[in-house]
């Protein structure tokens, strides 16, 4: 646990009322002390792309983050948003969640870590839940049978605490919960 990652201090950020402009500022101080830290070039459009990232805990599409740079005058064309995103990726401070082909803010960024993700499937909020013994069992699983796991997402639908309260159809009943995982 790191004592100033807005991510190590509250790991249901994403679900629980905090200050979420300091969550922001926190998490945008430490993306830009680790490029100053390992040389990367956080560009204007690169930094705009975080900001976006971070104003909610949810997952965007490379065309939402886009519309908002086209919006500001950061470029209509499909690569700005992706090359952004992609160096974001690459540079730890964004996760791409492959189940929404979607991006969100890295709540612990610079740090190593295998995150599972929680999506909540009502409001789209997307939170890390540490992934280590996650990741264990699924390593002891694949040496049973002689696979070696090269990567792995965590990614897991339900509902966060506020939809879960507002009950099992929160979102119109458009996917079916999950009941048990085999």
């Amino acid at each position: 646990m790191h004592a100033n990652c807005p991510g190590c201090t509250q790991p249901d950020v994403a679900f629980a009322p905090h200050d979420h402009a300091r969550c922001t500022g926190d998490l945008m101080a430490l993306a830009e002390a680790r490029m100053a830290e390992g040389g990367g070039r956080m560009t204007p459009v690169r930094r705009r792309t975080l900001q976006i990232l971070l104003e909610a805990h949810r997952a965007l599409g490379a065309y939402d983050v886009l519309e908002r740079l086209a919006a500001e005058g950061y470029g209509n064309q499909p690569p700005v948003a992706y090359r952004a995103l992609e160096f974001l990726e690459e540079q730890g401070l964004a996760h791409r969640i492959r189940r929404l082909n979607a991006f969100t803010a890295c709540m612990h960024p610079g740090e190593v870590h295998a995150p599972a993700f929680l999506i909540c499937r009502a409001c789209h909020a997307v939170a890390e839940a540490p992934g280590r013994s996650v990741g264990d069992a699924l390593a002891v699983a694949a040496l049973a049978v002689g696979f070696t796991v090269e990567r792995a997402t965590v990614e897991a639908m339900g509902l966060c605490p506020g939809c879960a309260l507002a009950g099992p159809d929160a979102d119109g009943g458009r996917i079916a919960p999950l009941r048990g995982v085999a």
